[in-house]
């Protein structure tokens, strides 16, 4: 006998042996530039630098271990390290142009570090795509 969740399953999969596509990795700039820019963010609204630095850490730490699964522990060091880097460069540079620009520049450059060292190798080659079996 089925249970009420499996019966439903098949209910709505219209059969049984239903599956779904794998999903494509989706890229990590867009987290690591977001995790800088969201935790800058949370200080200005609220005033509490370690409320910042929570949210800055859970996006790096979930952008290192990312990059540690797909292209491993070399790669996460390294744009751990950008990371880090950017962070500082930040502290710095707001000296000159002020928080948001810098939290900006800085986000943008470590999205563009880790297309260049991680995204971008995720991405098939022309040549690959022409000799890949065809979906149906």
């Amino acid at each position: 006998m089925l249970s009420s969740f499996r019966a439903r399953q098949l209910l709505l999969l219209g059969r049984e042996g239903a599956t779904l596509r794998p999903m494509r990795a989706l890229p990590t700039a867009p987290l690591a530039a977001g995790s800088l820019i969201v935790g800058y963010g949370v200080v200005a609204a609220t005033g509490s630098r370690p409320l910042g630095g929570v949210v800055l850490a859970a996006g790096g730490l979930c952008c290192i271990e990312i990059w540690r699964r797909r292209h491993g522990t070399r790669t996460a060091v390294q744009l751990g390290g950008v990371g880090f880097a950017a962070f500082v460069v930040s502290h710095l540079l707001a000296l000159a142009v002020g928080p948001w620009p810098a939290v900006l520049t800085v986000a943008a450059a470590t999205a563009a570090a880790a297309w260049a060292l991680a995204d971008s190798r995720m991405i098939e080659s022309p040549v690959a795509l022409a000799f890949r079996q065809p979906t149906r």
